[in-house]
């Protein structure tokens, strides 16, 4: 059966803003019927690696937090460790990472929590059950494990590794601890194109566990035992030397993981779980990245369900059936019906869909419900 993804263009007027749309979303998708007086909620988003610009806005989500309060919730903010070194990769840091780019208390009125501790380590293990799956258990961040409801607030656009990313890689990976992160990516493992590398420093400075080095004739290598997959090479590479290895894992592996850890986070809440995708700022890479590209769309509008699975695939078809932009990282292939592709030509973004459906996270079929203008 078709899920219903409920939609908002960008048009404002006045009297009526997108802060105005985004509540009104929030009350259209039902999410204020599974809150109930005391349930600790967490927003699940990502606070944008500093020196990028494309990450959600935080009146936005001042806007979430102010309805789940109304109806006698106690929001919180929060985003696990990420698995890279960066702004993010500690609790100290992440939280000062998450102030600088405007979500304080006195800018969204609620705190934000890193859902995996100080160092990435304090998870809940949830076991995985059923037909079709990779894994037997995932490592939640214990923040999101225990929070009574989710609600997940994520900036639609695209990534070098799982092609776009949208609601199931923001609780997925996002939701994951540095551990559960490191098994997500254990089959990516990436390479160095020796013709292409400019010995530019880069992958070095970023490789967390120091596996990359110099040859003799100079060129980047990446030694396979000592990398764990984290891919943030291949994020930081401009020279397009460094690419992910497919051929050493199973092609898909990496997306069906994350897509299996956004069903155990799921399955903690008893569907009392609530999807916005913001198809703004539609950026070519992920906002993990300390900069970020021309969009490569429009701003098309913001969406909202109770399926996160409907919620990406509606998201990824008003992306390809929108006119691509020019001067963008989509070059000459503006026309596509499939920008994503174009972006990052070797990954299959449908996998984590047609998984998540497999497993009954949710469904591909949906109704688009737009709201009034």
């Amino acid at each position: 059966m078709a899920s219903r993804v409920y939609f908002a263009d960008m048009r404002t007027r006045y009297g009526r803003n997108l802060m105005d749309k985004v509540g009104q979303l929030f009350e259209m998708a039902g999410f204020g019927e599974f809150i109930s007086k005391g349930d600790m909620v967490a927003i699940k988003l990502h606070v944008g690696e500093p020196g990028n610009l494309a990450y959600l806005s935080p009146p936005l989500v001042r806007r979430v937090v102010d309805r789940i309060k109304a109806f006698g919730g106690k929001p919180f903010l929060t985003d696990a460790n990420t698995l890279y070194t960066g702004r993010r990769s500690n609790a100290i840091d992440h939280t000062i990472a998450a102030i600088e780019n405007g979500f304080s208390y006195a800018t969204v009125g609620a705190p934000f929590i890193v859902a995996d501790g100080l160092n990435g380590q304090e998870s809940v293990t949830v076991p995985l059950e059923g037909e079709g799956l990779q894994l037997k258990e995932a490592r939640i961040g214990a923040a999101l494990a225990h929070a009574d409801v989710l609600i997940a607030m994520s900036h639609f656009k695209g990534h070098e590794a799982t092609g776009f990313g949208g609601a199931l890689k923001n609780i997925g990976m996002g939701g994951g601890s540095r551990a559960g992160k490191q098994v997500q990516h254990s089959e990516l493992k990436p390479l160095v194109d020796p013709v292409r590398c400019t010995t530019c420093g880069r992958c070095l400075k970023v490789c967390p566990v120091k596996a990359i080095a110099y040859t003799e004739t100079m060129k980047a290598l990446i030694d396979p035992a000592a990398c764990y997959g984290c891919g943030e090479c291949v994020v930081v590479c401009r020279d397009r030397a460094i690419a992910v290895n497919w051929r050493e894992g199973r092609k898909g592996s990496l997306q069906e993981r994350m897509t299996e850890y956004a069903f155990a986070l799921v399955q903690t809440k008893a569907g009392k779980c609530g999807f916005v995708n913001f198809v703004m700022n539609v950026t070519p890479d992920c906002d993990c990245a300390d900069w970020s590209d021309l969009p490569i769309v429009p701003n098309l509008g913001i969406l909202a369900s109770r399926d996160p699975v409907a919620i990406d695939q509606a998201s990824v078809d008003l992306v390809n059936r929108a006119p691509g932009l020019a001067g963008t990282a989509l070059a000459g292939f503006t026309e596509t019906e499939d920008k994503f592709r174009v972006l990052h030509s070797d990954v299959d973004w449908s996998i984590q869909l047609a998984h998540g459906e497999r497993i009954g996270l949710g469904s591909r079929e949906y109704e688009l419900v737009a709201i009034d203008k």
